[in-house]
């Protein structure tokens, strides 16, 4: 009987739960064992494992959250900001080999984003088998076309930007909404243009404070009483962007939220007592709840051919979403570097041509 571990670590997002109902159903189908490690690497160091079948994956495909938990911290954290890498102590390492070991786990189906993934290659420098299902809503991910929960966490932004349309329209405000993304705004983009945003602020466009203002008092002048600008939590201005360097504490991921105030408060700065503005923080809420249908297909889909790779024995790969394809490429590559929203992408084009600002 061949034994597969399963480790889900870093934030949560939308699909984990049937990624985890996939990958089990394809190795009991199989003569599996599969070992579902709580709280990501964290139970591998600690010994706290469930043994999954078919009575604990039960109806769990429809739900948020995830049965094994999560964290994004602790003695396996290998981010210490954009696109750079920290070494895992040796001696945490070599626990966690030996800990599987013992358990007699032949292959890990590791469920993660960028920093839990960069944990896994060092794992898997170390001789241990490791398949990568690449986890984010940020669809931040080098390695692949699509992670799931992106399309659950744009529809939830795009929901509550259809919300506050009506409130800034029936006061006469400028609404900064602030969504999460990290480095990338790839959730900022699509919910702004599907949610009819005036201005989209994304980390990859660094923005001019004065063009900003011109915007906002052009809208005013033309009579366009109320404005929504989708603000991703990463974005940074001209001058910001030469000041900060984003670097993260060791063990843990940076909190980037508080753009959307910091934004707001400068422009008030610029021209004081001129318009009537408030900043919302989405946050947390794009992680939450019901996956959609897509995002429940696309995770299936990489729970499936990930155990697939883990029973042929394959190692240090990630399974990829090319296209319409899954392909299993080197999970070095995968995390080598942020995958950012190109500036020459249809997105961009389209939000330019719709006449959104997006503040260069």
């Amino acid at each position: 009987m061949k034994k597969i571990g399963l480790v889900v670590s870093g934030g949560d997002a939308q699909g984990l739960n049937a990624v985890i109902y996939a990958a089990v159903t394809v190795g009991l189908k199989n003569s599996a064992q599969i070992y579902g490690f709580i709280k990501g690497f964290e139970g591998i160091l600690d010994q706290k494992y469930l043994i999954l079948d078919l009575n604990n994956i039960k109806g769990i495909s429809n739900l948020g959250g995830c049965i094994l938990g999560s964290t994004n911290h602790g003695r396996f954290a290998a981010k210490a900001g954009e696109n750079v890498t920290m070494q895992i102590p040796s001696e945490v390492i070599k626990q966690t080999i030996d800990n599987l070991s013992n358990l007699g786990i032949e292959s890990l189906i590791v469920v993660g984003g960028d920093g839990t993934l960069s944990a896994a290659s060092q794992l898997a420098e170390h001789g241990v088998r490791v398949v990568g299902v690449p986890k984010s809503i940020d669809n931040d991910l080098y390695g692949t076309d699509q992670t799931f929960g992106f399309n659950t966490a744009v529809q939830i932004a795009t929901d509550m930007i259809d919300r506050i349309h009506t409130t800034a329209q029936a006061h006469d405000r400028i609404f900064f909404i602030e969504t999460m993304g990290r480095y990338s705004g790839w959730i900022a983009i699509d919910a702004g243009i599907a949610g009819g945003a005036d201005a989209i602020l994304v980390p990859e466009i660094k923005f001019d404070y004065d063009k900003l203002v011109r915007f906002l008092i052009d809208r005013r002048n033309k009579n366009m009483n109320y404005t929504i600008i989708v603000v991703g939590e990463g974005a940074l201005s001209i001058d910001e962007s030469k000041n900060i360097k984003r670097t993260e504490k060791a063990g843990s991921m940076a909190k980037l939220a508080g753009t959307s105030e910091r934004i707001m408060k400068r422009v008030e700065q610029i021209i004081p007592n001129t318009f009537d503005m408030r900043n919302v923080v989405l946050g947390h809420i794009q992680r939450g709840g019901t996956p959609t249908a897509f995002d429940r297909i696309l995770a299936k889909s990489y729970g499936v051919e990930a155990m697939k790779a883990a029973l042929d024995g394959e190692a240090n790969v990630i399974i990829s979403l090319q296209g319409q394809t899954f392909t299993r490429i080197d999970i070095a590559k995968a995390v080598s570097h942020t995958k950012l929203v190109p500036l020459d992408s249809i997105k961009i084009n389209v939000a330019r041509q719709l006449g959104i600002f997006l503040g260069d």
